[in-house]
């Protein structure tokens, strides 16, 4: 997996934070440098950690499943995917993104909780490295991690500045990359492409 395919991947993966920055600024009377980094610290560094233990774990099992780990990657990306194109669709009735000055809290204990939440998809990721085979897993989760804390950060902007107007244009974003890397990865193992 090239530098730009992991960038693409990089920028699929944070869009879920994205969101929820974007969330998080829109509930704020006003964004500072501060809250900006908190988001961006707490939703970056979540981003690449949750990666790199799927990437272990993949790495254990790797050997056993190795005759159809392109498959799985592909149904992980896929289904990760679909789902943030799901929410990204729901109705406005449906989503949970309601913001209130609830919202805008940055303590620990909610960041904490908001960074594991939006890094579960990230853990499928870093399984489905696993089983592609030549992914430089450190350079990833530096992109990730990186690409995270800055999307994350503009999104504290974006949110407190024009609302819910790009939230959905994000996760719509996110989930059509991730379904073309898992299927991009398919289409190379079965010898399709490159």
């Amino acid at each position: 997996m090239g530098i730009s395919e992991l960038l693409l991947l990089a920028v699929g993966v944070s869009m879920d934070a994205f969101a929820v920055s974007i969330c998080k600024g829109l509930a704020m009377k006003r964004s500072t440098l501060k809250a900006s980094l908190t988001c961006g610290i707490w939703f970056g560094g979540f981003q690449a950690l949750m990666p790199l233990i799927g990437f272990f774990l993949g790495a254990l099992f790797a050997s056993s499943i190795q005759a159809i780990d392109h498959w799985i990657a592909f149904i992980l990306l896929a289904f990760i995917g679909i789902n943030m194109l799901k929410e990204a669709l729901c109705s406005k009735d449906e989503c949970d993104c309601q913001p209130d000055e609830q919202d805008a809290d940055l303590s620990t204990k909610t960041m904490f909780v908001m960074a594991v939440a939006t890094s579960i998809d990230a853990l499928a990721v870093g399984i489905s490295l696993s089983m592609v085979g030549n992914v430089n897993i450190w350079l990833a989760i530096t992109l990730i991690g990186i690409c995270t804390c800055l999307f994350s950060m503009v999104g504290v902007k974006i949110g407190n500045v024009f609302g819910r107007k790009f939230e959905t244009k994000a996760q719509i974003l996110g989930g059509i990359i991730l379904i073309l890397i898992g299927l991009n990865i398919l289409l190379e193992h079965l010898g399709f492409l490159g």
